[in-house]
């Protein structure tokens, strides 16, 4: 079989030349996205998304709501402006194939919907996607009553055998490789006869942030959620059965994407402008104003977006990062250009993402001249004098924009697959290189 071309191309990282200068409109968050849409199609009547994220991960799980029944059109908003998602619920039938590609949202969150569904649903995906642990949920839904075929793997391809309803009730489920576990089962609850009530039961729980998420965005929409932060017993999270609601939603800015563009304002003494950041939010990418302040930058949040300032110096830092593994990659990338070492804990859950992404940006960031050893969760990262080379991405967005990081200040790095941050950021090479002003 030919190599696919897109997989093989090297992208020529834009090296700076100078201080960065610049404003960037970063698209929507895949996170909001992504529940916005399920949630959208359990509703008792129709809804729109506004500014919702066009990506690989978005379309497909807009594309498995639409093979279950759920009507999606693509156009402007109820005002004429702005593009938008109107979501018009359906009664969710098979047969039906959901392709989740590699997104752990699609292949956690959709199964569950999947039970409401009126047939049997199949799931498949990149081969990626069957090394991606998925036992949480599978073996939570059918101790909640739900059939699926998955040849005892716990992981895909898997086909769930809707029966139109759920019954529900009490579940444990061991989260700690992914807290997608606990999202999937409560963005549904509301649907389920007896509604849910999910205790977690391993020894840690990641990305604790994206739960938040999840619990918000529920509560947006009419449900009824108890939570540990509410008053409830410690990791147990229960949603009532109801109605959920058609709301108008406007999509945040994906801040998590927003990473690369504030670390070259870091990395090269520079300043720029992330519009539309919010005063308030559940996104991981949130925690960035802390990071990179401590790594030497300065932040100011306006009313028109965040300013993030570089100082001319990179500051090493040593860091739980275990609400918000998917900044690990960029603060990586940007420890790897310091001016004293790092330390990233808590992410030894990062093993299981798209890639083995703690083992990717040692092997990496070690072949363009870098001292980066793994921890037991996580990487000490001693700064050393890089130097160009290739890049490998392993078909991780977060891989391909790690290498672009440090690109900025290293001439002659090439991105291997610059093409996979289409998953989450499309059209990342033209932002980068505008961002540049080339």
């Amino acid at each position: 079989m030919a190599p696919n071309p897109t997989h093989t191309a090297l992208w020529p990282a834009p090296y700076a030349s100078g201080a960065v200068d610049a404003t960037v409109h970063v698209p929507g968050s895949k996170s909001v996205t992504n529940r916005a849409l399920v949630l959208a199609a359990l509703a008792s009547e129709p809804g729109w998304l506004r500014r919702p994220l066009r990506s690989r991960d978005t379309l497909l799980m807009a594309g498995g709501l639409r093979a279950m029944g759920v009507e999606i059109e693509e156009g402007v908003g109820p005002d004429g402006t702005g593009e938008a998602w109107r979501v018009v619920p359906a009664g969710l039938r098979g047969p039906a194939t959901v392709d989740v590609g590699n997104a752990g949202t699609v292949m956690r969150f959709l199964p569950p919907v999947a039970t409401l569904a009126d047939g049997p649903v199949r799931f498949d995906g990149d081969p990626r996607s069957y090394e991606r642990p998925l036992n949480g949920v599978i073996d939570a839904l059918r101790r909640l009553g739900a059939r699926i075929d998955d040849d005892d793997r716990g992981a895909l391809p898997m086909t769930v055998h809707g029966g139109g309803a759920l019954d529900g009730g009490t579940v444990e489920v061991d989260a700690s490789s992914s807290s997608q576990f606990v999202s999937a089962l409560l963005l549904s609850a509301p649907r389920f006869n007896q509604g849910v009530e999910v205790r977690h039961t391993g020894a840690t729980l990641p990305s604790m942030p994206h739960i938040r998420m999840t619990v918000d965005m529920l509560r947006a929409v009419g449900a009824q959620v108890d939570t540990p932060e509410s008053g409830g017993e410690p990791n147990v999270w229960r949603v009532t059965p109801g109605a959920l609601l058609g709301r108008d939603l406007t999509i945040e800015p994906d801040l998590s994407n927003a990473q690369p563009f504030l670390a070259a304002a870091l990395i090269t003494g520079g300043r720029v402008v992330i519009p539309d950041w919010p005063a308030r939010t559940t996104q991981p990418g949130d925690r960035l104003r802390e990071i990179f302040t401590e790594m030497g930058g300065s932040c100011e949040l306006t009313e028109y977006g965040l300013v993030l300032t570089g100082s001319g110096a990179v500051h090493g830092i040593d860091v739980d990062l275990g609400e918000v593994g998917e900044l690990t990659p960029g603060v990586a990338a940007v420890a790897a250009l310091a001016d004293s070492p790092s330390t990233l804990r808590g992410v030894a859950h990062l093993r299981l993402h798209e890639t083995d992404r703690l083992a990717a940006l040692t092997k990496e960031i070690n072949e363009l001249g870098g001292d980066v050893t793994e921890t037991a969760d996580g990487l000490h990262i001693r700064p050393r004098r890089l130097h160009g080379g290739v890049f490998h991405t392993y078909e991780d967005h977060r891989m391909a924009t790690a290498g672009a990081i440090i690109g900025l200040a290293v001439d002659g790095v090439q991105i291997e697959n610059v093409a996979t941050t289409a998953k989450t950021l499309p059209d990342f090479p033209e932002l980068w290189t505008g961002m540049l002003g080339a």
